[in-house]
């Protein structure tokens, strides 16, 4: 099963290569009030025309590079 995830184009300085920050809520561990956790993922581009802030789906391939392990499959509304 291939993991998908949605996030927002936060850096395209890099060359085919987007930076999405991915944001989920959690609950803490000992409070039970939801945090937001971040994280962030290089995802190849390929022959989309991207803009920092676009929100896109990204899904999980095989690695393309040393960290690049992921592509965007869809710009998203």
């Amino acid at each position: 099963m291939q993991k998908t995830l949605k996030g927002k184009i936060i850096s395209l300085k890099m060359q085919k290569t987007a930076v999405v920050e991915v944001v989920r809520k959690s609950p803490h561990p000992m409070y039970r009030k939801l945090i937001k956790i971040s994280r962030k993922f290089k995802a190849d581009t390929g022959s989309l025309s991207l803009n920092v802030g676009d929100k896109v789906k990204i899904g999980e391939v095989r690695p393309i590079s040393k960290d690049k392990k992921f592509k965007i499959l869809e710009k998203l509304k």
